[in-house]
């Protein structure tokens, strides 16, 4: 088996996802349209943005990138830990700008539509995380 020209999954790349992520993620925790559209946001439309995150990031890393093998890289049962720290990051630089400027309180919203933004800011954050990974 042909082996990947570009070298396995370091905390570098992790760092480069981190600065991506948070990067688009910011704009996004602070706008009012955003939260305003979290709140009527249905829970299978939350779900589905959330899903879209996944094949953005998927996408970006494995389907853009060709030097790239999801098969030749460490997994976590079965699912590439490269893409699963894409995910913690897209949604976690999200949750934790949210948490951190106090939006759910500024914007007047509970957990459910907090959720429901994160998800929103995870469709920006995962493609600044991605593309810091694929770039850098």
């Amino acid at each position: 088996m042909r082996r990947p020209r570009r070298p396995r999954f370091r905390p570098s790349d992790v760092a480069q996802q981190v600065v991506g992520g948070f990067l688009l993620a910011g704009p996004f925790v602070v706008t009012e349209e955003v939260w305003t559209l979290a709140a009527t946001m249905a829970r299978w439309q939350a779900l589905a943005t959330a899903g879209l995150v996944g094949l953005i990031g998927y996408g970006a890393l494995y389907s853009a990138d060709r030097d790239r093998d999801p098969e030749a890289e460490l997994d976590v049962g079965g699912i590439p830990l490269r893409f699963v720290s894409l995910m913690v990051v897209a949604f976690g630089s999200v949750a934790l700008l949210a948490v951190l400027f106090d939006a759910p309180d500024a914007f007047d919203a509970g957990w459910s539509v907090a959720l429901r933004a994160i998800c929103i800011g995870a469709v920006f954050s995962v493609v600044g995380a991605a593309t810091a990974d694929s770039v850098f």
